[in-house]
């Protein structure tokens, strides 16, 4: 992620926020098990993209993301009061596919190598 200074550290505000928020203020049930991995605030401030890993299925990470939606508003108002800028940025909640997608290669080598790596390297 690239961006000016200001853009990254309202980026890490709105994280630690959403992060905390998640953990101690939502006492909505489908918001569960939901990691915040990363935001991306836009150029002018006024967007703010959250990335989550859920634990759980695709329908779990579906009415994850629903919960998160519907608790934007309450979300941005918590942001607000940390980050000190013009707008607060309009948060946008988005599976974080890089978390999907590592899991998933550990997975395939776990098949391949159903023994683990450990002590190969010593054996070369």
């Amino acid at each position: 992620m690239t961006g000016s200074r200001r853009t990254l550290k309202a980026a890490e505000a709105i994280r630690e926020v959403v992060a905390m928020s998640i953990l101690t203020d939502i006492k909505d049930p489908r918001v569960r098990d939901a990691t915040v991995t990363r935001v991306e605030v836009s150029g002018d401030m006024r967007y703010a993209k959250v990335f989550i890993s859920v634990r759980g299925d695709e329908a779990q990470e579906q009415l994850t993301l629903r919960g998160l939606q519907s608790a934007a508003g309450f979300l941005q108002a918590k942001c607000a009061k940390r980050i000190d800028t013009r707008y607060t940025p309009r948060l946008q909640f988005q599976i974080d596919q890089g978390v999907k997608d590592s899991l998933e290669v550990t997975h395939i080598l776990s098949e391949l190598f159903p023994d683990g790596m450990e002590g190969k390297e010593d054996k070369q």
